[in-house]
C-alpha cells in the first residue's frame, strides 16, 4: 500500500501540550471570573418587555438592580419578522419576584424610559429546585452518552481491542467537553440549556470522526497484518482519513459561523450562546479525533505489548 504517511504519533506530546494549554486557560478564566449559571439552572425570574427606540441595557440593569436589590442582567432582542424589540430581564435569585415587584419594575422602566412604550408581555419564574434538577438531568445525559459510546465502540471494534479504543475515544470526548466549557468561561456565557445542547452535539460530531478512523485502522490491520507496527498502522489510517474529517468539519464550521453572525446581527442570545461554543467545539472535535484518540490508543497498545513481552 503506497501511502504518504504523516507522523502523528511522533508529535503526540506537542498535541497533548496544546490541549493542556487550552484547557488550563479555561481553568484560569473559571477561577478568575467564575462559571456563571443561567437562570434555568440556578433559579430566578425572566421578564420580557416589548419596547421601541434605543434602550440602554446598562442603565436598565442599574435602576432595576438598585430598586430590587438583586443581580440583574438585561438584553435587547429583535424580532426579525416585524422588527419589534424585546427587553429581556433576568433576575437571579432563590425565589421568584412577587406581582408587586413586577409592578415596581414596570414603573421604574416607564419612568426611566418614558418614550420606549414599555409593556410586560411575559413573565417566567424558575424555582431553584427545578433548575438544579434540570442541571442534574443534563449531566446525566452527557454521562449516559459516554457509556453508550463506550459500549458501542467496544462491540463494533472488538477486533482491534474494542474497549481500549472506546476508552481512548471517551478521553478525546472529555477533552472536547472541557474545551467547550472553557469557551463558556472565557467569553462569560451563562451555562444553561445551550451548554447541554452544544456539548451533546459536539460529542456526536467528534465520535463520528473517531469511528471513521477506527474503521480505517481495523481495515488496514486486516490488509497489512504484521507488515507494519501499531504506530505505522495508526499514522497510515489517520493520513487516509484526515481529508474527510477536515472537509466535514470545515463545512460544519462555516455553517455554524453563518448562524452565529446571523444571531449577532439580530441579537438572538439563545442562538448566539449555542453557535459560539459550537464553532470552537467543531475545531476541537476534529483535533481530538486526529491528534488525541489515535495516538492515545497507540500508546495503550504499545504498553500492552511491552507487558506481554515482559511476561514472556
Amino acid at each position: 500500500m503506497n501511502v504518504k504517511r504523516v507522523f502523528f504519533f511522533k508529535h503526540r506530546y506537542v498535541y497533548f501540550a496544546i490541549s493542556i494549554a487550552v484547557i488550563l486557560t479555561g481553568v484560569i478564566f473559571t477561577l478568575v471570573n467564575g462559571l456563571q449559571l443561567d437562570i434555568k439552572f440556578k433559579g430566578g425570574t425572566i421578564l420580557n418587555y416589548s419596547c421601541v427606540g434605543d434602550v440602554d441595557v446598562t442603565k436598565a440593569e442599574s435602576v432595576i438592580g438598585s430598586t430590587l436589590g438583586q443581580t440583574v442582567d438585561c438584553q435587547i432582542q429583535t424580532n426579525i419578522t416585524n422588527g419589534g424589540q424585546t427587553l429581556v430581564i433576568n433576575l437571579a435569585g432563590n425565589e421568584g419576584i412577587t406581582s408587586q415587584d413586577q409592578q415596581t419594575v414596570t414603573q421604574v422602566l416607564t419612568v426611566t424610559f418614558p418614550d420606549a412604550n414599555m409593556n410586560l408581555t411575559n413573565s417566567q419564574t424558575v424555582e431553584p429546585s427545578y433548575g438544579a434538577r434540570f442541571f442534574k438531568n443534563g449531566m446525566i445525559a452527557i454521562a449516559l452518552s459516554f457509556i453508550l459510546i463506550l459500549i458501542y465502540v467496544g462491540i463494533r471494534f472488538r477486533n482491534i481491542g474494542g474497549f481500549s479504543a472506546g476508552a481512548m475515544a471517551i478521553v478525546a470526548l472529555i477533552h472536547d467537553v472541557l474545551v467547550v466549557t472553557s469557551v463558556f468561561a472565557i467569553f462569560q456565557i451563562p451555562v444553561g440549556d445551550s451548554y447541554i445542547a452544544a456539548v451533546l452535539t459536539i460529542i456526536g460530531f467528534s465520535i463520528n470522526d473517531t469511528i471513521v478512523i477506527y474503521d480505517r485502522i481495523r481495515e488496514n490491520a486486516r490488509l497489512l497484518g504484521k507488515k507494519v507496527n501499531t504506530e505505522e498502522l495508526v499514522d497510515i489510517s489517520i493520513t487516509q482519513s484526515i481529508s474527510r474529517s477536515i472537509n466535514t468539519n470545515i463545512t460544519v464550521f462555516v455553517s455554524i459561523t453563518i448562524v452565529f453572525i446571523f444571531a449577532q446581527i439580530y441579537n438572538i442570545t439563545s442562538i448566539r450562546t449555542f453557535a459560539l461554543p459550537m464553532m470552537f467545539g467543531t475545531i476541537s472535535g476534529c483535533y481530538s479525533t486526529v491528534c488525541i484518540a489515535g495516538p492515545l490508543w497507540t500508546m495503550w497498545k504499545n504498553y500492552k505489548s511491552r507487558k506481554r513481552a515482559a511476561r514472556a
